[in-house]
């Protein structure tokens, strides 16, 4: 090969070399994809900082109802002297908000639940028909309380009045009957007998029993201290 010919294909090759190394400085200068498993490179860290400030802007704050306050309660179960049973469920429901510093601790609805402690049925003659129940904890929204509040006690009216006139109509219808039968004497044995049957009519039926329905007007206050978890924000 004539020298003129070797300078040529030096030359050439010195030329392909060069174009190698510029293509290889222009790749390293290029911005890096985004792979195919999450954002690009600066962009992750974007939703860790909106989640952190949407929970900066839940704020939640404890606070103490005090013993002494007084809870608005609808029954929403039914009780009887005559059909309930001593720890038999008993659920209300606050029928308005309870507030404490112009804030509502608790709303209107919120649910409390309890049990009948006490139950006795109407006697004969003398027993009037009770039942008693007290409510012990409290759920608003995914919270729930335990609760102290006071107990309740509904005791039915009193019959005394429907009885005196039952033994007061035997006894007259009783001194008829004798008269007419008897004369005076009779008239005085009559009565006594009347008497005593008027007064078989109330041995022989009971009293009034005790019931609330759904809705019937069950307010209790706490009495001690309640304490509970309030969003402020």
């Amino acid at each position: 090969m004539t020298r003129r010919k070797r300078v040529l294909v030096l030359a050439f090759g010195a030329a392909i070399a060069t174009g190698a190394c510029g293509t290889t400085a222009s790749d390293a200068t290029d911005s890096p994809l985004a792979s195919g498993n999450g954002p690009a490179a600066g962009t992750a860290a974007k939703p860790a900082v909106a989640n952190t400030a949407a929970a900066a802007r839940l704020a939640y704050r404890d606070v103490t109802i005090p013993a002494g306050t007084m809870l608005p309660l609808s029954l929403t179960s039914a009780v009887a002297s005559d059909t309930s049973a001593v720890e038999d469920a008993v659920t209300a429901e606050l029928t308005r908000a309870i507030a404490i510093d112009g804030w509502d601790v608790l709303p209107a609805g919120a649910r409390l639940e309890g049990h009948v402690t006490e139950v006795d049925g109407s006697g004969r003659v003398k027993g009037r028909a009770m039942i008693a129940f007290r409510f012990t904890s409290l759920r608003t929204g995914n919270e729930q309380y335990d609760v102290q509040s006071s107990p309740l006690s509904h005791l039915a009216p009193a019959t005394k009045g429907e009885d005196a006139t039952k033994i007061g109509v035997g006894a007259g219808a009783g001194a008829i009957i004798g008269g007419i039968l008897g004369g005076g004497d009779g008239a005085a044995k009559g009565a006594a007998i009347g008497g005593g049957a008027g007064t078989g009519v109330v041995l022989a039926t009971k009293g009034q029993e005790m019931r609330l329905g759904l809705g019937a007007d069950v307010s209790t206050k706490l009495t001690a201290p309640l304490t509970v978890r309030v969003r402020v924000s």
